[in-house]
């Protein structure tokens, strides 16, 4: 599969990159706020440019600290970007004008072989003048005056990118086999669980930040990545590491409500959805929250029990995990519990194949034969109560979508279906049609029956 070509943004914080990520994308994927320092890991995501399409790479404000500091590794995140990018797009504020550290930033843009666009933003009104004619002095050609707010500047920033980022198209074929489509693979947890150490362990480098510091996700990072399967095939993966989830009553700040809205966006973007525990704290009531909201939205979820390298009678913490998701998940019993480390790379073939698969029974359609004679002999071995001697008819069962699988009953007098009939043909059709731990959803509809007379 040919590379697309890939622009990062650089700059010192407070500049506009995520505005102009967002912008690019052409949604709000990135977090935005007045304060400095928001962004921390680097974000990707599809840009489009007036026809002009590539990888654009929202980075962390560059700042000159020591690289063992949190904004220490962040900067090394922000290189590691400029490394790989075909071009730079190096931001700075018009109105600000160029300060020193954006001439430290320059000084190390010149000294790289990628090249350098420069953008002066927040360029609207003649607030930005002077700022404009300055952005000179930096040595990197002629500045672009953008706004990336108000979308101002985008045909001549097009016509500065365009030598970079533009190639022939080549058509490639859409993968027809669904498990040839990127697995949408999200972790979640609550803070420090071990998130986005588990995944620069899963790709093998230092791709995000971690640290001993709760809280330094803020972005839910989305990552392509191609999984060497045992079987040696090649398996798409798109990782999504997300901020972590504390106890709603706990989070007062404005951008960790931001930071947590924004990992439950992306569950719902996600197929899997990996729950991680701390096997030092074991299972806390809202790590069941958070499995009962991942469930509520209908993706396949497993719950991997980290930091196992460190943890003590494994037999125990794993058998009493197991009991406490027995009851706290009735729901969705027998969700798949595995044991991994992010440190020793431990279990991690075995997660992601436990992925695939979930994923594949979360995609999965019942032939209508199937259903409708499972159906029958549902009804068969345990009648549909009559309350008030008035019979309730079930006439037949049709599957209306996949992904998670959803079913429709047709019958008579279905207002009267207790909760608990619907939840014994829940648990028969997870059992006998071997959907196991994945949500499952039965409605009911009222209609005449198609194959013969009401009754």
């Amino acid at each position: 599969m040919a590379k697309q070509p890939t622009v990062a943004i650089i700059g010192r914080p407070n500049v506009g990159k995520s505005t102009l990520f967002n912008r690019l994308v052409g949604k709000r994927l990135a977090l935005v706020d007045d304060r400095p320092g928001v962004t921390r890991d680097r974000r990707e995501g599809e840009a489009s440019l007036l026809g002009l399409e590539f990888r654009i790479i929202d980075t962390a404000g560059y700042e000159d600290e020591d690289p063992q500091t949190l904004p220490g590794r962040m900067r090394a995140q922000t290189s590691a970007a400029l490394r790989e990018a075909d071009a730079a797009l190096f931001l700075i504020d018009a109105r600000a004008g160029v300060t020193p550290l954006d001439e430290e930033i320059a000084r190390w843009l010149r000294s790289e072989t990628t090249p350098v666009i420069l953008a002066a933003n927040k360029a609207e009104g003649k607030a930005g003048e002077s700022g404009l004619l300055e952005a000179y002095s930096l040595g990197l050609g002629e500045p672009v005056p953008i706004s990336a707010e108000h979308g101002e500047g985008v045909v001549d920033l097009f016509e500065h990118l365009r030598p970079h980022v533009e190639r022939e198209e080549e058509d490639e074929p859409e993968p027809e086999d669904e498990n040839d489509r990127p697995l949408k693979l999200a972790i979640v947890g609550r803070p420090n669980a071990g998130k986005s150490t588990l995944i620069n362990r899963i790709l093998e480098e230092e791709r995000l930040i971690t640290g001993p510091e709760a809280g330094i996700t803020r972005d839910s990072i989305s990552i392509d990545w191609e999984w060497q399967s045992p079987d040696g095939r090649a398996r798409p993966v798109r990782l999504i590491d997300t901020a972590g989830m504390r106890k709603k009553a706990k989070v007062q700040d404005k951008l960790e409500k931001l930071s947590v809205a924004d990992g439950r966006r992306a569950v719902e973007f996600a197929e899997v959805v990996v729950l991680l525990l701390d096997a030092t704290l074991g299972l806390e009531a809202q790590d069941l929250r958070i499995a009962d909201y991942v469930l509520q939205e209908g993706r396949a979820l497993l719950i991997a029990i980290n930091k196992w390298d460190v943890a003590e009678n494994h037999s125990q913490l794993f058998q009493g995990i197991r009991a406490a998701l027995q009851e706290g998940l009735s729901q969705a019993p027998g969700v798949p519990l595995l044991a991994v480390s992010a440190m020793t790379g431990k279990g991690l073939d075995q997660l992601l194949a436990a992925a695939f698969e979930i994923r594949e029974v979360w995609s999965r359609r019942v032939s209508t034969g199937q259903l409708n004679r499972w159906f029958e002999d549902a009804i068969e071995r345990n009648p549909p109560p009559a309350p008030g001697g008035k019979r309730i008819k079930l006439r037949y069962i049709t599957q209306v979508n996949t992904r998670p699988p959803a079913f429709v009953i047709f019958g008579n007098r279905l207002e009267m279906l207790p909760d608990s009939y619907l939840r014994y043909l829940t648990n028969g059709m997870r059992k006998e049609l071997d959907f196991g731990a994945v949500p499952v959803r039965i409605s009911t509809r009222t209609s005449r029956n198609p194959y013969g007379k009401d009754s």
